[in-house]
């Protein structure tokens, strides 16, 4: 009999335990995408460049840039976490856009843009805040699905892929953080790229 209860503690102690860890990962976080649709983004330039498929937003064409313009937070983000999973293809080119807002054409030239680049001929890799605090080798590898997470907390920008640290990030005075929307760029042509899983969780101020 007391090697029962024992078992059945240490099974109590288990799930306790399980769902310690699990939960804390949903508290706060919010669906950008349905996985089915474009509802809630706004596409510049080239809309064509991003389609859906099989759950994921695919990015493969023109140069663009699709914006989270929908209702959460009006669309404007200071202090918040963002996360998606992400797979490149060979040789190819995207980035995710912070505290930036839509633009007609061209690259956006509000906030700071996180690079997601693990082989093509850009020197400035996964992670990077480009150009201005770059990252050297790629975290990460083609054709499979890694996690990016971007922090931006105050005037600190912290960068984790599959949960390690890559790059962290503080301006000075004169930077570029302030407030805005995300998004995702279709870099060219020749570059393919897949996001599913995009979510975002609004921080206090």
């Amino acid at each position: 009999m007391k090697s029962f209860i024992a078992f059945v503690a240490s099974i109590v102690l288990v799930l306790t335990i399980s769902s310690m860890t699990v939960a804390p990962q949903s508290e706060g976080w919010v669906s950008l995408f349905d996985g089915k649709t474009l509802n809630g983004w706004k596409a510049a330039e080239n809309p064509a460049t991003f389609t859906v498929a099989d759950g994921a937003i695919v990015v493969f064409g023109n140069r663009a840039h699709l914006f989270y313009d929908g209702p959460l937070n009006n669309h404007n983000f200071k202090n918040f976490e963002f996360k998606a999973q992400v797979m490149t293809t060979p040789g190819s080119n995207s980035g995710i856009f912070i505290h930036t807002v839509y633009q007609e054409t061209g690259w956006p030239t509000k906030g700071y843009e996180i690079q997601v680049n693990n082989t093509h001929t850009d020197w400035r890799k996964t992670g990077s805040v480009y150009a201005i605090q770059d990252v050297k080798e790629a975290p990460a590898k083609d054709n499979e699905w890694y996690t990016q997470h971007i922090i931006v907390q105050g005037k600190k920008i912290t960068v984790k892929v599959n949960g390690k640290v890559i790059n962290e990030y503080t301006e000075g005075a004169d930077g570029r953080l302030s407030s805005g929307t995300v998004a995702l760029q279709g870099h060219d042509p020749k570059s393919k790229v897949f996001y599913k899983d995009i979510m975002i969780k609004p921080l206090p101020d």
